[in-house]
């Protein structure tokens, strides 16, 4: 480990149920719903922190306390030993959050996913003849 980087325990922990929209207060959710994104990966948070140029660590093994289905966290780095912040624009851990929330939807193994779902669902089932009741 760096000598410039503390220890990692002492880092922010950020769980994906933190910012997915279809959770509930009551499930985890911190943010609100408007602010929120569906479905976020541990991947994909931590890109977003890569983006912002902060250290991170995903935590594979590690799994939500209140949903133990909910499997992996993110770590991350906000400020140096010396309380001075890593990025500027980026300070609490609520901000963290509402920031990766904005970013997580244009993440482009995210916008991937979605095209081909896109385009089958304007296709959609051809149907052809009429369907009523039969004739007896």
């Amino acid at each position: 480990m760096d000598k410039d980087l503390p220890n990692i325990k002492r880092w922010v922990v950020i769980y994906p149920v933190y910012i997915n929209s279809k959770k509930t207060v009551a499930e985890g959710r911190r943010i609100s719903v408007e602010k929120a994104c569906e479905s976020p990966t541990c991947a994909e948070i931590g890109d977003c922190c890569s983006h912002f140029k902060l250290p991170f660590a995903i935590e594979i093994d590690k799994a939500y306390p209140r949903d133990f289905m909910q499997i992996g966290r993110v770590r991350v780095l906000l400020k140096r030993e010396d309380g001075t912040p890593i990025n500027p624009a980026i300070t609490t851990r609520k901000q963290l959050m509402l920031k990766v929330a904005e970013l997580v939807p244009r993440h482009p193994g995210r916008t991937k996913k979605q095209e081909p779902a896109a385009s089958a669902s304007t296709a959609g089932p051809s149907k052809s003849g009429k369907h009523g009741k039969k004739k007896r």
